[in-house]
C-alpha cells in the first residue's frame, strides 16, 4: 500500500542506482565457484545464470510494488483525467491490495503442479498485460478492471518467488539471496513511484503504465531465459527445513502484529511530518526519499546476518520498530528527533520482510509455497490493519499518538518472539 505521495523534486536516483548495482556485482563475485577440482565451467555458467535470474526477479518484485502504489503518486492527475474524485483513485490501491490478500492462497493451491520457472515467468507476463490495459483503459471501471488483473499476478508471485530464488542457490546464502531479492521491493517506493509520478506529470498518468509493461515483459523473457528448471534447480526447497507447525503459526502472529503496528506509522508518516514534527510541505520529498534509502540499507544489513541467526534478526528488527516508535511518540515534535527517529525506523523495519520469508520456508510444516503464501497474505492483512488503525487513533486522539499504538502491537510482537526463542530453547534442553 502507498504511505503517501511522494513529491519528486528531490529525486536523484543515480547513487542508490550505483549502490545496488556495486551489491550485484559483489554478489556475483561471492557466488561464483572458486578454482579447483570441483568447481567446472558449467558450474560456473549455471552460478551467473542464477544471479542474473535473481535479478530479474528482483525486477519484478519492483514492478509490482510500483505498479501497487503507483496511483498513489499520480492521484490528482489521474482523478482530474478520469474525472473521478481522489478517493476513488484511492480505491484503486485499496482494491489491488484486497485482491492480493484473497487470492494468493487459492492461486498457489491451483498451480502447486507447475514449475517455477513457468509461473513466474507467467506472473510477470500478467503484470505486463495488466499494465498495457491500464495504460489504454477506457474510464474507471476498465481501469479498476485491469488492476484486478495485475494484482492476480502480484498474489501468486509472492506466493511462489522465495522458494523458488532459494532454489538457485545453496543452503547457506539462502538468506543473503531472499534479502538481494528483497531489494526490489525496497526500491519500489524510492525510485519507482517517484519516478512514475515525474514522468507522468511530465506527460500522462498512462505513459509510466506503458514503461513498466515494457520493463516487465524484458523481465518476463529474462526470467525464461535464465532461470534454472527443475533438473538444475536444487531440490530441496519444496519442504520446510526445519518444518513445525507451532512455530510457523507464532510466525504468523508475529509477522500480523509487527506489520500492524508498523504500518499504522507509514501510512501517516506524511501528516505526522507536517503536523507534529512542524515540516514544511517543500520538504517532504527529501524526507520520503530519505526514509526510503534508510529501508534499503536495512535490506542490505539483512543480507549479512539472516542466514546466521534468522530468528534473532527478526527479534532485533521488532525490537528496533518498537524502540523508534517510541522516540517519534515523545520526541518526535523535535525535528531532528523526528528524522532519526524516522531513519532508524525504515532501517529496522526493513528486516522484517526477508526474515518473515525466509522463516516461512524453514519451519514450512508443508510446502514451502503454501507457507509463503500464507505469509504473504498475512502480511497484506498487516498493512489493511494497520492503516485502520492509523486511521482510527488520527481521527480519536490525532497523529500525535500514532506511534504509541503502533508500538503497542510491535512490543506484542517481539514478546511473542522472545517467549517462542525461549520455548524453543526449553525444549531442546529436554
Amino acid at each position: 500500500m502507498s504511505v503517501g505521495t511522494v513529491p519528486t523534486s528531490a529525486w536523484a536516483p543515480e547513487k542508490t542506482v550505483a549502490v545496488v548495482c556495486q551489491n550485484f556485482e559483489s554478489m556475483r563475485s561471492n557466488l561464483a565457484p572458486q578454482a579447483g577440482p570441483a568447481s567446472s565451467p558449467e558450474q560456473g555458467a549455471l552460478q551467473r545464470r542464477a544471479v542474473v535470474a535473481l535479478i530479474a526477479l528482483a525486477t519484478s518484485a519492483f514492478m509490482f510494488v510500483t505498479a501497487e502504489n503507483l496511483p498513489g503518486g499520480l492521484l490528482t492527475i489521474m482523478a482530474r483525467d478520469l474525472e473521478r474524485t481522489t478517493s476513488q483513485i484511492g480505491l484503486l490501491v485499496t482494491a489491488y491490495a484486497a485482491v492480493v490478500v484473497v487470492a494468493t492462497v487459492p492461486l498457489a493451491h491451483l498451480t502447486r503442479r507447475f514449475g517455477r520457472r513457468a509461473v513466474l515467468a507467467g506472473t510477470t507476463a500478467v503484470c505486463a498485460v495488466g499494465l498495457t490495459w491500464s495504460t489504454f483503459a477506457v474510464g474507471y471501471t476498465d481501469l479498476l478492471a485491469s488492476r484486478v488483473v495485475t494484482a492476480l499476478g502480484q498474489a501468486l508471485f509472492w506466493a511462489i518467488v522465495m522458494p523458488a530464488a532459494a532454489s538457485m542457490f545453496p543452503r547457506d546464502v539462502r538468506g543473503k539471496m531472499i534479502a538481494r531479492l528483497a531489494i526490489g521491493n525496497s526500491l519500489g517506493p524510492m525510485l519507482g513511484v517517484p519516478f512514475g509520478t515525474w514522468l507522468g506529470q511530465l506527460t500522462t498518468w498512462r505513459t509510466p503504465f506503458l514503461v513498466m509493461a515494457v520493463i516487465s515483459a524484458v523481465a518476463c523473457a529474462a526470467i525464461l531465459l535464465t532461470m534454472p528448471d527443475a533438473s538444475q534447480a536444487r531440490d530441496d526447497t519444496s519442504r520446510g527445513t526445519h518444518p513445525d507447525r507451532r512455530r510457523f503459526v507464532v510466525l504468523l502472529a508475529v509477522t500480523l502484529l509487527l506489520v500492524t503496528g508498523a504500518f499504522a506509522w507509514i501510512t501517516f508518516i506524511t501528516q505526522f511530518l507536517l503536523e507534529v514534527a512542524g515540516f514544511e510541505a517543500r520538504w517532504l520529498s527529501l524526507l520520503l526519499l530519505a526514509s526510503g534509502a534508510a529501508g534499503l540499507g536495512g535490506t542490505l544489513l539483512a543480507g549479512l546476518v539472516l542466514d546466521r541467526w534468522p530468528w534473532w534478526t527478526l527479534a532485533g528488527g521488532a525490537a528496533g520498530v518498537a524502540i523508534f516508535l517510541l522516540v517519534l511518540q515523545f520526541f518526535g515534535g523535535a525535528p531532528g528527533a523526528a528524522i532519526v527517529g524516522m531513519l532508524l525506523f525504515g532501517t529496522t523495519f526493513s528486516l522484517v520482510p526477508p526474515v518473515a520469508a525466509h522463516l516461512a520456508m524453514q519451519v514450512a510444516p508443508g510446502a514451502t509455497e503454501m507457507a509463503t503464501a500464507l505469509s504473504s497474505a498475512v502480511f497484506n492483512i498487516g498493512i489493511a490493519s494497520g492503516a485502520a488503525l492509523g486511521a482510527y487513533v488520527v481521527a480519536s486522539w490525532g497523529p500525535q499518538f500514532v506511534p504509541l499504538a503502533g508500538a503497542a502491537f510491535v512490543l506484542a510482537a517481539l514478546a511473542l518472539t522472545l517467549w517462542d526463542m525461549r520455548y524453543v530453547r526449553r525444549a531442546a534442553r529436554g
